[in-house]
């Protein structure tokens, strides 16, 4: 492995992380807020997030002014499809989670190890056997992390959370596509802008949020924005620069096992034998990706 490969690597894995512990944030801020609402105020603290250092970095790079011009219609097209298509798989998934078990959400959405390299066949992008042999060991996995034995059944919840990863399933194909063309971080600023504006039409239309509601999930809300959306979904963008989009859906899928150790160190949920061979499979499948 070159030290590229191993530093985009690391920087997917980061977001993954991130992602992971996020659930628990997602678990608690939805005690407060609707999911319109949480959607809304974590993507305005992630365009907000990333603005300053936008504007920072400008400032150093006022010789580039061509290069900007250049690519800013590119930019402006790959942040709207991106955010549009994160919003429809952000919202699908905290929609459909009330409607079915975590464990079968964080299986359902996972699945989009599978979706990309079926989705990116049609797109002319090729998967070697490897690649093959570690989505099947990673779905193996997130099925002994996630499911529980006679609960496989499609219910409201389930559709709407497999529509989810559906969608994710693009998004990353689509930055796949804009990454090596233009700017990530600008690219993912304007993906939250755009969510944060139509997860807030949902907000208007659907809820009655309050003030008093979002301050009493601040700490979760601000982790899903600052860290999640600001600075996970920028890791996402830059670190899929370069690499295998069906790779980099594998590690990014590395959320689901992060999210049971989450649940185990902040909530005390104790890990099942079947959730640690789930660990133990999509280690395996990320390692074997990896060779």
């Amino acid at each position: 492995m070159n030290k590229f490969v191993l530093r985009q690597s690391m920087l997917l894995l980061l977001a993954a992380a991130i992602w992971g512990v996020a659930f628990v944030a997602q678990s608690v801020g939805m005690e407060y807020v609707g999911p319109f609402t949480f959607l809304a105020t974590r993507s305005v603290i992630g365009t907000m997030v990333l603005l300053p250092y936008i504007g920072i970095r400008a400032r150093g790079n006022r010789n580039n002014t061509r290069e900007i011009v250049c690519n800013k219609k590119e930019l402006v097209t790959g942040g709207v499809c991106c955010g549009c298509l994160l919003f429809i798989a952000s919202i699908l998934q905290q929609i459909g989670i009330q409607y079915t078990t975590v464990g079968k959400s964080g299986f359902i959405t996972a699945m989009y190890i599978v979706l990309v390299p079926i989705v990116s066949i049609f797109l002319k992008k090729k998967a070697g056997i490897k690649i093959w042999m570690g989505v099947i060991l990673a779905v193996c996995g997130l099925y002994f992390l996630c499911m529980t034995p006679g609960s496989i059944s499609f219910q409201k919840g389930d559709m709407l959370t497999f529509f989810c990863a559906v969608t994710f399933s693009f998004h990353i194909l689509v930055v796949d596509y804009f990454a090596p063309r233009i700017d990530g971080v600008k690219l993912s600023c304007i993906q939250f802008a755009v969510c944060g504006a139509l997860a807030a039409i949902g907000m208007l239309a659907f809820e009655a949020p309050s003030i008093e509601a979002v301050l009493s999930a601040w700490f979760p809300i601000l982790y899903a924005g600052a860290l999640s959306s600001g600075v996970a979904y920028t890791l996402q963008i830059v670190g899929q620069r370069g690499m295998n989009p069906t790779v980099a859906s594998l590690l990014m899928s590395m959320e689901s096992v992060i999210s049971v150790v989450a649940g185990w160190a902040i909530l005390g949920q104790a890990l099942s034998g079947r959730e640690l061979i789930g660990c133990v499979l999509m280690f395996g499948a990320i390692i074997l990706v990896q060779l």
